[in-house]
């Protein structure tokens, strides 16, 4: 049975962190946000995170940097002193052990890294929590934004799994780190997006969810082992957007515009569902601007 007390203590400690990323932060203020004793809060943060405070802070901070440093105006040294390294060869040290390469190499090449974005842990909690009711649930009224929106012929880098449906499964299958990959590719026309695939997009044996970025049809860049990349042809697609919501209630957010989807019915605007088009898709749920998910759709004739 999940202990809230220090799920909510280590929640703290990660807004803290959030907050003060660019800053030195100590084990003794970082105690001070969970408000336990430094043991204390070091040993629940690795137990929930399975990182040490300082492990997740530097992950953080190295993460961050690496998507600074796609700013050519920016100087590798000023990147570093931001996220509060003390000199441009103990940054180059951990970024070159964090990534593989060296922050020079990444600026010029921008290779697929994997960047560390971690799932706020009371959210992760609420999932397991509610994750199997909440669908059941008949939505209330409220305002959906909605919009057909045109997608030119792409590619989608992707990473699929074996018989994952939905986003819990899938990150059982396939591990919770794919968001922070997909982030790390700069030439990506939109960012990633969670996917349920049509049979016509699926291979044998994979699963109908996945997590992919839709990269620029011309894209001849690399894509890490276990990953590929497929051509999607234009679509149109009816965008969904729901109203902002409290990060705790995000849960309920996908479940109210689950609802509103499941009872739309497209052609009194003038396009029926075309499901073999291309991927429906749900963006990041953000609560300042609503959960988002799209399905795609042709004009009626």
């Amino acid at each position: 049975m999940e202990n809230w007390d220090n799920i909510n203590a280590v929640q703290r400690v990660q807004d803290y962190v959030a907050e003060h990323i660019t800053e030195p932060l100590t084990l003794h203020m970082l105690s001070n946000a969970a408000g336990y004793s430094p043991w204390h809060t070091s040993r629940m943060f690795k137990e929930l995170t399975g990182k040490s405070p300082l492990e997740y802070i530097r992950s953080l901070r190295l993460s961050r940097a690496a998507v600074d440093l796609w700013d050519e105006d920016k100087r590798i040294i000023d990147v570093a002193f931001d996220f509060a390294f003390n000199s441009h060869e103990g940054f180059t040290r951990a970024f070159s052990a964090q990534f593989g390469v060296t922050p020079q190499y990444y600026r010029k090449n921008t290779p697929m890294i994997s960047l560390f974005m971690p799932s706020r842990i009371r959210d992760y909690y609420l999932m397991l929590q509610k994750g199997e009711i909440i669908m059941s649930e008949k939505t209330s009224t409220k305002t959906v934004f909605v919009q057909v929106v045109e997608r030119p012929a792409r590619k989608l880098i992707l990473k699929r799994g074996v018989d994952a449906d939905n986003y819990f499964d899938y990150c059982s299958e396939v591990g919770c780190d794919v968001w922070g990959e997909l982030c790390s590719i700069k030439k990506a026309l939109y960012e990633p997006i969670g996917m349920w695939m049509p049979e016509n997009f699926r291979k044998p044996g994979t699963s109908v969810y996945a997590q992919g970025v839709e990269v620029p049809v011309d894209y001849t860049g690399e894509f890490p082992d276990g990953f590929e990349m497929i051509e999607l042809p234009p679509c149109m697609v009816m965008v969904f957007q729901g109203p902002p919501f409290e990060n705790e209630a995000f849960v309920e957010a996908i479940g109210d515009l689950w609802e509103v989807i499941k009872n739309y019915n497209p052609e009194f605007y003038g396009f029926k569902w075309a499901d073999n088009d291309g991927p429906r898709f749900q963006l990041e749920p953000l609560g300042e601007r609503g959960y988002i998910e799209a399905r795609p759709v042709r004009a009626v004739k």
